[in-house]
């Protein structure tokens, strides 16, 4: 199913972000030795949705939900969240570097393709899609320690 409307956008973004953040809490469980940062990525997470929600509602109107903010489809985001138990510490980390690349590209194609209709929520995509690169880098240095 191609996602066309700014609500079916805001959908998709919610349960990306959902799913990383239960990805992240469970590792924090597996992993006491960097659970705080992983912690912190769910909290992130959680604040992401407010951010481009508040976003979304402050400026949703009819007009921008009856006309078609995006071509995506979300198979090519899919984020894969699941942990075999026994799956080495590292390649966990490249499993999550993964989700945030996969999170990056959504949020930056979903700002480029709705920034002509809307100006709030591509904002707040670019900005969350800024946070997750840094995420990247935080999970490389996890990695390289």
């Amino acid at each position: 199913m191609i996602l066309h409307t700014a609500s079916e956008g805001i959908t998709f973004a919610r349960k990306l972000e959902n799913d990383s953040a239960e990805f992240y809490e469970n590792l924090a469980r597996r992993n006491n030795k960097d659970a705080e940062a992983f912690l912190s990525f769910a909290g992130e997470n959680k604040k992401n949705i407010v951010q481009f929600e508040r976003a979304y509602y402050g400026v949703i109107t009819d007009a921008i939900e009856g006309c078609f903010a995006f071509n995506i489809d979300p198979d090519d985001y899919t984020l894969k969240t699941a942990v075999q138990d026994g799956t080495d510490y590292a390649d966990v980390l490249k499993q999550a570097g993964e989700i945030e690349k996969t999170s990056i590209k959504f949020y930056t194609d979903a700002a480029e393709q709705s920034r002509s209709l809307m100006a709030d929520v591509p904002r707040a995509f670019v900005m969350i899609a800024r946070k997750r690169a840094s995420r990247v880098e935080k999970l490389g240095s996890l990695l390289n320690r």
